[in-house]
C-alpha cells in the first residue's frame, strides 16, 4: 500500500506506550472539571492557569468584538484583514509589556517558526536555544538557513562557551522559554539578559507559560529584563486564543515585509482580539489569580510524599518524574478511577526516561482538590 510506514509506525507507537489518541471534553462551563464519555474528573491537566477560560465578562467582550467586527478577520493582515480590534489589542500588549511593537499570530507554533525562519533567511545568522526549547523553536531554527547550536539546559556557562568559540557574526540569538512547559521550572532570566548585552546578541524568550503568571501584573519575563523579542500564547494563562510577538520598530518592519507565516496567514479572529484585551485587562488587575496559584502550589509540595520526586518551581507547573513510559501510564489510568485527570508526558515530548506527571494548578481549584490530588498521588505511587 502506498505509504506503508504509517501503520509500521502506530503500531510501533503503541508498543513503545508512546501511543497518543484524542479525548473529547464535553465539559459546558466554567470549572475545575473536565467530562470525558460522560465522567467527571478533575483536571490537572489544563493550561487555564489563571481560571479565566469562559470568563463571563471575557464572554461578553466576545459577544461585543463579534457584533462589531464579525468573528472572522475575512483575510491576511496585509490585504484586508487587519481590524481595529487587532490594532487595539496590538496597543494593550505594548502598554503592558513596555514594548514598541506587536505583531499577532494564530498560534504560538505559528509565531515561533515565524520568527526563526525570517531571521534565519540568512546564512549569515546564529541561533542559540537551550536544550529543552519547546518543538517549535526547535522546528523553526533547523528549518532555516541559520546555524543552529543548542546550550545545556538552563547551562549560561555552556552557553557563554559556545557564543565565545563561534564566529564574530553580528547575526546572533540567544533562545529560550520564560518557564519550561515540561519541568515548569524558569528560564534564568536576568543572566540570559547580561550574556545577549556581554555578547551583542538578541534574547528571544517564548513566554507561553509565564505571561499571566509570573510578575506583579502578569509581564512574565518582562517582569525581570527588557526582553528582545517576546513570544506568548493567548490559549493558555490569559484564556483566548492566538499568539503574540512584542519586538522592535525594526524587527516588526521586517517580519511584516519578510516572515511567510505573517504574510501568508488569515489573520486571528477580531472577535477574540476583542476578548483578549479585557482578558488582559483582567490578567494585569486581578493579583488574586497568581496568588492562589502560589499558595495552592506551596500546599501541593508539602502535602507529597517525601520519595516522590517533584521538580522544584515557582510556576503553575509541576513535574513528577516517573521515568517508565509504562508506569507513567498506569499511574494516570490509576489517577483517572479516583476521578483525577492527569496527563501522562513521555518521549519524544520529553527525554527518554523522564516520563512524568505533568500537574497543573490553576486558580480554579481549590484547597480539598489539592489534598485529594496529593492523597490520589501518594498513594498510586506507593
Amino acid at each position: 500500500m502506498n505509504f506503508d510506514f504509517i501503520q509500521h509506525d502506530v503500531i510501533e507507537q503503541k508498543a513503545k506506550s508512546r501511543y497518543r489518541q484524542l479525548v473529547c471534553n464535553s465539559a459546558t462551563s466554567q470549572s475545575n472539571e473536565i467530562v470525558i464519555n460522560g465522567k467527571s474528573y478533575l483536571n490537572f491537566s489544563s493550561n487555564d492557569y489563571l481560571g479565566l477560560n469562559n470568563h463571563i465578562e471575557i464572554n461578553k467582550a466576545l459577544q461585543e468584538g463579534a457584533d462589531k467586527f464579525g468573528v472572522c478577520s475575512s483575510s491576511s493582515s496585509l490585504v484586508t484583514g487587519y481590524h481595529y480590534a487587532h490594532q487595539a489589542l496590538e496597543a494593550d500588549i505594548c502598554q503592558w509589556l513596555n514594548k514598541p511593537k506587536c505583531l499577532l499570530f494564530s498560534s504560538g507554533f505559528a509565531a515561533n517558526l515565524a520568527l526563526f525562519q525570517a531571521l534565519g533567511k540568512n546564512e549569515e545568522s546564529y541561533f542559540y536555544l537551550d536544550k529543552l526549547s519547546h518543538a517549535s523553536m526547535i522546528d523553526g531554527a533547523y528549518h532555516s538557513k541559520a546555524k543552529v547550536k543548542r546550550f545545556n539546559h538552563n547551562n549560561i556557562e555552556h552557553l557563554t562557551t559556545l557564543l565565545t568559540k563561534t564566529t564574530k557574526s553580528p547575526n546572533k540569538l540567544i533562545a529560550s522559554e520564560g518557564v519550561f512547559s515540561m519541568d515548569g521550572c524558569q528560564a534564568k532570566v536576568l543572566e540570559l539578559e547580561q550574556v545577549a548585552k556581554s555578547q551583542q546578541a538578541w534574547l528571544y524568550l517564548d513566554d507561553a507559560h509565564s505571561v499571566g503568571v509570573i510578575g506583579d501584573e502578569g509581564q512574565g519575563s518582562n517582569y525581570f529584563a527588557d526582553i528582545d523579542i517576546t513570544m506568548a500564547t493567548m490559549g493558555k494563562a490569559i484564556g483566548t486564543s492566538g499568539a503574540f510577538l512584542t519586538c522592535s520598530e525594526d524587527l516588526h518592519e521586517y517580519m511584516v515585509n519578510f516572515s511567510r507565516h505573517y504574510i501568508y496567514s488569515t489573520a486571528i479572529s477580531p472577535a477574540i482580539a476583542w476578548a483578549t484585551r479585557k482578558s488582559i485587562e483582567l490578567v494585569k488587575k486581578e493579583q488574586w489569580r497568581r496568588e492562589k496559584i502560589s499558595e495552592l502550589s506551596t500546599l501541593f509540595g508539602k502535602l507529597l510524599a517525601p520519595e516522590i520526586e517533584l521538580v522544584s518551581t515557582e510556576s503553575s507547573i509541576h513535574a513528577i518524574i516517573i521515568g517508565d513510559e509504562k508506569k507513567a501510564l498506569m499511574l494516570s489510568d490509576k489517577l483517572k478511577k479516583q476521578g483525577i485527570w492527569l496527563t501522562a508526558i513521555r518521549p519524544p515530548t520529553v527525554a527518554v526516561n523522564s516520563s512524568r506527571l505533568r500537574v497543573t494548578i490553576c486558580a480554579n481549584h481549590n484547597v480539598k482538590d489539592i489534598k485529594y490530588l496529593a492523597e490520589c498521588i501518594n498513594k498510586a505511587i506507593a
